[in-house]
């Protein structure tokens, strides 16, 4: 049950902060394992059960190991999205200060450019470039402008940033009344 790596706790009174994005993804994980991947693993059980001794029945054991995960998974993106508050930061209308989903692009003290965007603890993926609201660069970056040096105390140790760029997204277009 400790191998949850991607079920970390919020910071304490910290709240769920998710960009609509970032909750779409979640809902849509949701979705999957409750809607396709666990109804196959529970057939795959309930074949192997029939197969007589569990002990050393693969399909079974590992199934159950799986809804086991599933369950798991389930549960914490449930208990998640019930408390996530979605801020759209297209709708930021200060937008010459860094807020949370802001796009920011600056440099360290080695003059190396980065750009990262500030997103919910729950989707952030450096692999995107998404770093957590909670994060020692995007805590250095809250409220900061253009030109504004900060110091970000990270893992090794404190350094300074320069911002040098802030986006956030264009406001999705108006759309008239939806009739039902």
């Amino acid at each position: 049950m400790d191998d949850a790596d991607d079920e970390k706790p919020l910071p304490p009174g910290a709240r769920a902060y998710m960009t609509p994005a970032g909750a779409a993804r979640m809902r849509a994980e949701l979705h999957e394992l409750m809607k396709v991947e666990r109804p196959k693993i529970v057939e795959i059980v309930h074949w192997a059960a029939g197969n007589g001794d569990r002990s050393e029945n693969g399909d079974y054991l590992y199934g159950k190991k799986r809804l086991r995960e599933i369950d798991r998974r389930a549960r914490f993106l449930g208990k998640r999205l019930e408390i996530a508050e979605v801020v759209d930061p297209a709708a930021q209308t200060n937008r010459d200060r860094i807020f949370f989903g802001a796009t920011v692009t600056f440099v360290n003290d080695n003059d190396v450019q980065r750009t990262v965007t500030i997103v919910g603890a729950d989707e952030a993926d450096l692999a995107r470039g998404e770093v957590s609201l909670y994060s020692p660069i995007a805590r250095a970056l809250l409220r900061t402008r253009v030109g504004d040096a900060v110091v970000m105390h990270g893992p090794a140790g404190p350094e300074t940033i320069e911002v040098v760029g802030i986006s956030y997204p264009e406001d999705p277009p108006c759309q008239g009344p939806v009739t039902p």
